[in-house]
């Protein structure tokens, strides 16, 4: 029998996106898991209305969605770290991440969900046979391309795509790696729990996905988070002796 799966969705100004995608996943979700799932949308006070439309989308689906107000735009990482400390205190099996803006297809969560009946952290990935990029300059490529590779080397791991944010983990692997010690953001916080799930001996595998650049809205990405995982990269491996 399927289990209990969340999906954590973070949020800043994706008041065009979050209503199609929050009803795509669902549609998928409820296939793919048993009684239980959950999308929860982490708000970090978007002044587009994210936060209105969420708690309208609450409202509507009782028991499917659920939000969590956080104050102020306090960065990615520690939107996921309190998505992942509410679906663990709810008994969630399976906690599902992804981008809000439809560059992760909602219709991987299948896959996704399915490759964790035989691994503990299943990685999106981009950057394995069949994974493609569409919509990405050649900057951008490279920049994450390299990123990838870096961290790859300086951590010893067999792991490609290393800075991706569509991921499923058991909730044995959240349980395990000590969410509260977690200080990284954006591409750097990717690389941690990955990191911190291989070092604790949790299976990890990749299946390939399309990821599309967003059609509506503003990227995220900076030089500061890209620069944020060129220097933390090395303090992980430091601190893991």
């Amino acid at each position: 029998m399927p289990s209990p799966a969340w999906l954590i969705l973070p949020t800043y100004n994706e008041a065009a996106n979050l209503e199609p995608v929050v009803r795509a996943s669902l549609d998928v979700i409820r296939e793919a898991a048993s009684d239980g799932h959950r999308v929860l949308i982490v708000d970090d006070a978007s002044p587009d209305g994210t936060g209105a439309i969420a708690d309208r989308l609450a409202a509507e689906l009782p028991g499917e969605v659920e939000v969590l107000h956080r104050h102020a735009k306090l960065g990615l990482g520690q939107a996921y770290l309190a998505g992942f400390r509410r679906a663990l205190d709810a008994g969630a099996a399976l906690i599902c991440e992804m981008d809000a803006d439809f560059s992760h297809d909602p219709a991987d969560l299948a896959r996704l969900l399915r490759a964790a009946d035989d691994a503990d952290v299943v990685l999106g990935s981009r950057y394995v046979d069949g994974g493609q990029i569409e919509g990405w300059g050649i900057g951008r490529r490279v920049v994450s391309r390299w990123g990838c590779r870096y961290a790859e080397r300086v951590l010893g791991l067999q792991v490609r795509d290393l800075t991706g944010g569509f991921k499923c983990y058991r909730r044995e692997v959240l349980e395990a790696i000590d969410l509260h010690s977690v200080r990284s953001q954006g591409y750097a916080f990717q690389v941690e729990l990955t990191y911190r799930a291989v070092r604790n001996g949790f299976r990890v595998r990749e299946i390939p996905i399309v990821f599309r650049d967003r059609e509506v809205g503003r990227s995220k990405m900076s030089w500061r988070i890209a620069l944020e995982a060129a220097w933390r990269v090395p303090q992980m491996r430091l601190h893991a002796r």
